[in-house]
C-alpha cells in the first residue's frame, strides 16, 4: 500500500449506503495526514479529531478509524482480539468492515495485507508491505507518573523521563523486579518513551527493527502514533534488572504442541486440571493442520 494511495479520494462505493470505508473523505484525509506525521516522528503522539463510530468506545474505535481510513478494495484483512480470530469482538468488527468495504478476510497472518489487533502481535514474523493496526485504550506511557496532560506533553518535548525511571526503580524496591506485565514502556528510536498498547511483554521484541509498519490508534484519547519499519524499539531496563519476557516453564500448547508461543491457560477440565493453548489461534490452526497431514 503506497502513501499516495492513502491520500487518493475513494473511487469505489461499498454498496451499503455509506461511503467506501464508512468515513467521509475529510475524516480519512485528516487521519492519513496524521499517520504520515506519526510515521515521520516515531513514537510521537499526533492529535486528531476522533469521529463517532456506530460501536461503543472501548471496542477499539481508534484502531477502527485507522483501518477504515487506509483500507482499499483489494486489501485482505485479518482481525484478532487477544490473539484470537474467533472472539465476539473480532468477528463483529470483521463483519462491520465487510459491510462497509466488502473486503476479503483471512485468518492467515502471512496472507493478510492489513491486520487489526487488540492486545497481541501475531506469532508469525510479518513481512514488508504488511501493516499492523493496534487498538489502544491509553496511549500515554507517562500517565502512571503524571496525571496532567499538559505536563506529560512538556515531559515528552523535553525528554524529561526521570519520573518514569524512578517509578521503575520503586517497582524493583517493592517487588524485587520490574513487575509490569503489559503496556511495558519502550523507547522508540532513542527518543520518545511510548506505550506499546496492552500487549504482553512477550510481544515487545517483535517491535524492534521489524519489517512491518505498526500503527496505533486511541479513539477516546484522540491520539495516533506509529513505529515505522526498521526502527529501534528498546524496553526500559536497568543494567542489573534487565527486561525479560514471560516464562511458561516448559509448558506446551495442548493442541499443536508449540513451546515457543505465548500461551493462554485454560482451567476447567473434567479432572480439574489446567491446559495451555496458543493465544494466536491462526498460528495454532496452521501448525495443527501441518502436523495432522
Amino acid at each position: 500500500m503506497l502513501m499516495s494511495e492513502w491520500l487518493a479520494d475513494d473511487a469505489n462505493g461499498s454498496g451499503s449506503g455509506y461511503p467506501f470505508g464508512f468515513l467521509d473523505d475529510g475524516a480519512k484525509k485528516e487521519i492519513r495526514r496524521g499517520l504520515l506525521k506519526a510515521v515521520a516522528i516515531p513514537g510521537y503522539q499526533v492529535p486528531y479529531g476522533s469521529r463517532e463510530m456506530p460501536i461503543a468506545r472501548g471496542w477499539g474505535t481508534g484502531g477502527i478509524q485507522i483501518t477504515l481510513s487506509m483500507i482499499l478494495p483489494d486489501d485482505i484483512l485479518k482481525v484478532i482480539d487477544q490473539g484470537c480470530d474467533g472472539s465476539v469482538n473480532a468477528i463483529n468488527i470483521k463483519k462491520f468492515y465487510q459491510s462497509v468495504a466488502n473486503v476479503a478476510v483471512t485468518t492467515d497472518t502471512l496472507a493478510a495485507t492489513l491486520i487489526q489487533t487488540r492486545h497481541r502481535i501475531p506469532e508469525e514474523p510479518m513481512t514488508a508491505g504488511q501493516i499492523l493496526v493496534l487498538q489502544v485504550p491509553y496511549p500515554e506511557a507517562l500517565r502512571e507518573v503524571e496525571p496532567s496532560e499538559t505536563e506529560t506533553r512538556r515531559m515528552h518535548a523535553e525528554a524529561d523521563y526521570g519520573r518514569m525511571w524512578l517509578f521503575l526503580y520503586e517497582d524493583i524496591v517493592r517487588y524485587g523486579e520490574i513487575s509490569i506485565s503489559y503496556r511495558y514502556p519502550v523507547t522508540v528510536n532513542g527518543r520518545y518513551i511510548m506505550d506499546p498498547s496492552p500487549i504482553p511483554r512477550w510481544d515487545i521484541p517483535k517491535l524492534h527493527m521489524a519489517e512491518t509498519l505498526f500503527l496505533f490508534g486511541a479513539g477516546r484519547e484522540k491520539r495516533l502514533y506509529a513505529i515505522p519499519p526498521h526502527t529501534r524499539v528498546e524496553p526500559l531496563e536497568f543494567e542489573d534488572h534487565t527486561f525479560r519476557v514471560e516464562d511458561f516453564g516448559g509448558k506446551s500448547c495442548s493442541r499443536c504442541g508449540a513451546t515457543d508461543t505465548f500461551l493462554d491457560e485454560i482451567i476447567g477440565d473434567a479432572d480439574g486440571g489446567r491446559k495451555f493453548f496458543c493465544s494466536d489461534s491462526g498460528f495454532c490452526d496452521k501448525r495443527s493442520a501441518a502436523w495432522n497431514r
